[in-house]
């Protein structure tokens, strides 16, 4: 058995960075060769056959072959040279060249709040549905197969990074340990000491994340690609990486195993709370991409004198429960440093991230006397951590505008009391928005539980948090209806969750945008029972243009009666608003199972509104249901990130280097450039263009085009339809 401990796993953030010359560190090259080859995906037309595809490696001799793609897409991966790999994109047998790109397992951070698994479930005749007979395959970092909550529900696995039948997750010698695949196993399918959405589910494992929790497009697309030859029924993907696009390999692999009748349910991404941060592959249309909300939690918030409101207050894994019922004086303890913790005896001692580790500063703050700590950033926002070990006192975070306010008050003597709240059902800060660029497309779909979701781990327990908590509640209720409809397609069970799901309102009832949480939160219970579906789930009608002469676009839903009884359907009038007008179908009624295609017409003048992007619901009466369908449209260009996805190193042949980049709507104008790290001094432009196609640029620059060898920082900028966006870092060049 393969020995597992802890690992932090963390969701591989944007490169996106706000240059300050005081906290700049050399960065190190990547330890390859400048003659290393590079991995590419190339897609072709359905048509062509394996021995299309050696005919036409056999044109291009120094190429390797390494994997064929019958079934995720009609396709195959080389390994070969820039130079000719970029030979391969120009010829017209292929449709697409896609380098490898990254992903990692979407996990935002751990903390020590229970949630709670749905169960529970009955279908219409009073037997408990659990998964029964349903096949879910996970592609993860593995899984521990040995875990006595997961040895009945585990069937059997591949890893597709070492390339065997053993999906165990990974060990000591192979780099950083993992957990990551374990947890989501746990969550759709542990059957135990605590249960998971589904616990008689079974599950086969595909690791196709290696050590540390990352993993290249093709490891996991030769895990879809076994997953369709198992039949899996319903496939979770708890990874991703920060490019929002609809046309990345692992997008359209996931909207084929739909279209070969697997579920395919994948997370939104952590990298919320603004706009266009769902990142590929929750960018597919045909899968179910999932953003994190909470369940109940009982939340701490702290009111201290002179302080207008209340702060809320992040507890830590680790600690005891944050509750009191008295108040508390406030002391301010420095960085938790024992020499500092000299006047915090019988008070709530407020300390400075930094320096020390979370578990110093409590056990310092405890052997002082202290009754709780609060530890405040030491940089601008909010974060949430956890303990290495248990500490017998509260500990909590709050962010360094809160911290810098408090500690003028602790400075003065001021009393702190608390007061402990529930809250369900908001988003998580860190959970992914949509849409999606140039599809304008809502994502994600829907939201699950994705806070405090305690599930299995290699040895034990733990409780985390991030979309990769959430999507496998979808794949666990996916597996669920998939046992209650087993005739229902992908595109039936995709519709339920999301006919029936709760639209969810912020912490002052202001409704979240659909784009923030799709339909809303799923409700199980409601999608096993649901009488109609409602397909698609959510309504995009695309672009609206100021110079457009017909100003009306149309979109198809199709409505199905699922139940056994004739149900009449009627849309609700949506209210009036300045500029749009509706064309809706009149009242119908259906019979049972009968299905009828809807148009639906949207009318805009475009003149009369002043933002972007709009969205809003339309609600359909079907029988005793009423049933939402979130739409979204833009106007002109929307303010989507003009520039995502930025990499630059060493090239694949000697004295070249190699830039990548994701315009997700191509750029007027495009640039690279150099400052000097200590003046700001601007050196240059590392490359510069007008007029670039959207999609992914790759470029290569020869040494001699460089300048001096240094660390150099970079804005990597592009400007389309008056809008500039830039990712802001550091480079370094070794010539």
């Amino acid at each position: 058995m393969k020995k597992i401990i802890l690992l932090l796993l963390i969701f591989l953030f944007p490169l996106t960075t706000t240059i300050n010359a005081q906290n700049l560190q050399r960065p190190s090259l990547p330890e390859e060769s400048p003659l290393t080859e590079k991995v590419a995906i190339v897609t072709l037309p359905e048509e062509m056959t394996e021995t299309d595809i050696r005919n036409i490696i056999n044109h291009y001799p120094d190429l390797e072959l390494r994997h064929i793609f019958k079934h995720a897409l009609n396709g195959f991966s080389v390994k070969g040279s820039k130079e000719t790999l970029a030979q391969l994109a120009q010829s017209n047998k292929v449709e697409l060249v896609s380098p490898v790109k990254t992903y990692k397992a979407q996990l935002e951070n751990i903390d020590i709040i229970g949630g709670q698994s749905v169960r529970g479930i009955f279908d219409d005749h009073n037997n408990r549905l659990t998964g029964k007979g349903v096949t879910v395959g996970v592609i993860d970092t593995g899984i521990d197969y040995h875990h006595p909550d997961l040895s009945r529900s585990y069937k059997s696995g591949h890893d597709l990074v070492d390339g065997d039948e053993d999906p165990m997750e990974s060990e000591a010698e192979d780099g950083p340990m993992t957990l990551h695949g374990t947890h989501v196993a746990g969550i759709i399918a542990a059957n135990g000491r605590i249960n998971g959405v589904a616990p008689d589910a079974n599950v086969i494992a595909y690791r196709a994340l290696g050590p540390g929790g990352s993993g290249t497009t093709e490891q996991v697309l030769a895990a879809i690609e076994e997953a369709i030859k198992d039949k899996v029924d319903v496939l979770n993907l708890s990874l991703g990486n920060e490019i929002n696009g609809p046309d990345l390999p692992i997008s359209l692999a996931l909207n084929k195993a739909a279209e070969k009748g697997i579920v395919p349910v994948t997370s939104s991404g952590n990298s919320g709370p603004n706009m266009w941060t769902v990142g590929s592959p929750g960018t597919a249309t045909k899968a179910i991409s999932v953003g994190a909300s909470t369940p109940p939690l009982k939340i701490p918030y702290l009111q201290v004198e002179g302080f207008d409101g209340r702060i809320r207050l992040e507890p830590m894994q680790g600690s005891k429960q944050w509750k009191f019922d008295r108040s508390y004086p406030l002391a301010f303890g420095g960085l938790g440093k024992r020499e500092e913790l000299t006047a915090v005896n019988g008070k709530i001692a407020l300390v400075e991230r930094g320096e020390l580790t979370f578990t110093e500063k409590a056990y310092n703050a405890l052997q002082a006397g202290a009754v709780a700590v609060i530890i405040y950033n030491h940089i601008n926002g909010s974060f949430i951590g956890n303990l290495e070990s248990e500490v017998e006192l509260p500990v909590a975070t709050i962010s360094k505008k809160d911290g810098k306010r408090l500690k003028e008050l602790a400075l003065g003597g001021a009393f702190a009391k608390t007061d402990v709240i529930e809250e369900k059902d908001l988003i998580a800060d860190f959970s992914s928005r949509g849409p999606v660029t140039s599809t304008w497309e809502i994502k994600p779909d829907v939201v699950a539980p994705g806070v405090a979701i305690i599930s299995t781990i290699p040895g034990g327990y733990l409780a985390l948090q991030g979309t990769s908590m959430a999507a496998p509640h979808v794949a666990g209720a996916s597996a669920i209806l998939k046992q209650a409809h087993p005739n229902w397609t992908p595109e039936q069970i995709k519709a339920a969750l999301m006919n029936t799901a709760k639209p969810l309102a912020n912490m002052k009832g202001k409704p979240y945008r659909t784009y923030e949480q799709g339909a809303g939160r799923i409700q199980l219970d409601e999608a096993v029972k649901t009488q109609s579906l409602v397909i698609p789930g959510s309504l995009k009608f695309g672009k609206f243009k100021l110079a457009e002469n017909q100003h009306k676009h149309k979109q198809y839903i199709t409505v199905e009666n699922v139940s056994n009884k004739t149900l009449s359907y009627s849309f609700v009038i949506p209210k009036n608003e300045v500029g749009i007008e509706w064309d809706l179908p009149l009242s119908f009624t259906l019979k049972p199972k009968e299905k009828k295609q809807l148009e639906i017409n949207m009318m805009v003048d475009p003149t009369a509104f002043s933002k972007k992007i709009y969205d809003g619901h339309l609600s359909l009466r079907a029988g005793s249901q009423q049933i939402q369908i979130p739409y979204l449209y833009v106007l002109e260009e929307p303010n989507y990130p003009r520039v995502m996805g930025f990499d630059f190193g060493v090239g694949d042949k000697e004295g070249i280097y190699q830039y990548e980049v994701y315009l997700p709507g191509g750029a007027e104008e495009f640039g690279i450039a150099l400052f000097d790290r200590d003046t700001y001094q601007f050196i240059g432009f590392l490359d510069a263009k007008r007029k670039v196609g959207k999609g992914l640029l790759k470029e290569e620059i020869k040494v001699e085009d460089l300048p001096e060898e240094g660390l150099y920082l970079a804005q990597v900028f592009a400007k389309k339809s008056g809008q500039e966006d830039m990712i802001e870092t550091t480079l370094f060049i070794e010539k």
